[in-house]
């Protein structure tokens, strides 16, 4: 299959898929890759196995799926892993599915990543049609940085945001609230954000896969972050969205944007307008639940189409109202048993 040969016409028109709840689905997460060069101890086990390569969707797989969502009425389209950026070739994937941007039919092409390989991919991301990235970072402290990632090196992480910066990407910040662990630095890290110029966002740790650990001890709800934070700042809210599940406040004393993302705290399904595919080609319709579609089987049974597009509109038709995160003193375990490195972060 030629990855740069066009699926459908441009200007197709898309009729938009619809859930049980009738919610629109327009935005699709696809983790590229499982593996990672980090090990966040919120998000994965240190000794990790990953999965083998014949199971992973290839690249022009990858496409074939994506562009048959995109005709679907998809109209953003964010990469993700594992980190994405450590796959072979990715570079040859994202400049394809950049077509879709210059057609009209995806409005964008965007990318979460550990901000590792950044300095290598900046300019080649802005130049495949990525104008706005999300980079994890939980803290500038360089040895609580190696403590958390178990695995990274903070001067490379700001070394990658500084060549995208200078590339001309857009980059938001997206940072775990850890209790105990980078507590106390938020408010720094917020305003080293903010007088760099990008938004950040405050993430609450997700109740998924085993992780070598306790998630008791790592949550922290984002309502008593934002309490703390009121104390000393004015936090006033926003209307601004970006198509994900972040609340928005303006800090007035920095001028910047903070995002909120409270799967817990504060439930955000009511308007949930995603869908997430792993690198194996299934399809999880919530974030939250272990319902899924199997897109690998779908892709491979046919060269056309017909199979894929029949098996990704039952599945929406199977998309639930929400997930059932609960992290407690009785809920210690994971509410889903896949890692977020699987899923897609």
């Amino acid at each position: 299959m030629d990855l740069e040969a066009p699926l459908f016409p441009a200007g197709t028109p898309a009729t938009p898929m619809i859930d049980p709840f009738g919610r629109a689905v327009t935005y699709l997460r696809v983790s590229v890759t499982d593996r990672c060069d980090f090990r966040c101890v919120y998000c994965m086990s240190e000794h990790m196995n990953f999965l083998p390569k014949p199971e992973l969707l290839t690249l022009e797989e990858l496409d074939r799926v994506c562009s048959a969502f995109i005709a679907k009425g998809v109209r953003k389209l964010r990469l993700t892993g594992g980190e994405p950026l450590v796959r072979r070739d990715v570079m040859t994937l994202i400049r394809s599915l950049g077509r879709h941007l210059e057609s009209g039919a995806l409005d964008e092409l965007t990318l979460t990543t550990n901000g590792s390989q950044l300095a290598r991919y900046a300019d080649d991301l802005h130049a495949a049609g990525i104008r706005r990235i999300n980079v994890s970072l939980d803290t500038l402290n360089p040895d609580l940085f190696a403590e958390i990632t178990r695995w990274g090196r903070l001067p490379q992480v700001l070394d990658g945001i500084a060549a995208a910066k200078r590339a001309g990407l857009q980059i938001k910040i997206n940072t775990v609230a850890l209790k105990g662990v980078n507590e106390a630095e938020l408010p720094s890290l917020i305003e080293w954000a903010h007088g760099e110029g990008h938004d950040i966002t405050l993430i609450e740790t997700m109740p998924m896969g085993d992780i070598d650990g306790d998630r008791t001890e790592q949550y922290l709800p984002l309502s008593q972050v934002r309490r703390a934070l009121a104390e000393s700042w004015t936090l006033d809210e926003m209307d601004f969205r970006t198509g994900g599940p972040a609340r928005y406040l303006r800090v007035k004393e920095t001028s910047g944007k903070l995002g909120l993302i409270t799967p817990l705290t504060h439930n955000f399904c009511e308007s949930c307008n995603r869908v997430r595919l792993t690198c194996t080609g299934t399809l999880y319709m919530c974030l939250g639940q272990e319902d899924a579609a199997d897109l690998r089987s779908a892709v491979r049974a046919s060269e056309t189409d017909e199979i894929l597009n029949a098996a990704i509109d039952e599945a929406i038709g199977r998309k639930p109202k929400g997930h059932d995160f609960i992290i407690d003193r009785t809920h210690k375990g994971p509410a889903v048993p896949r890692h977020m490195s699987l899923t897609g972060g």
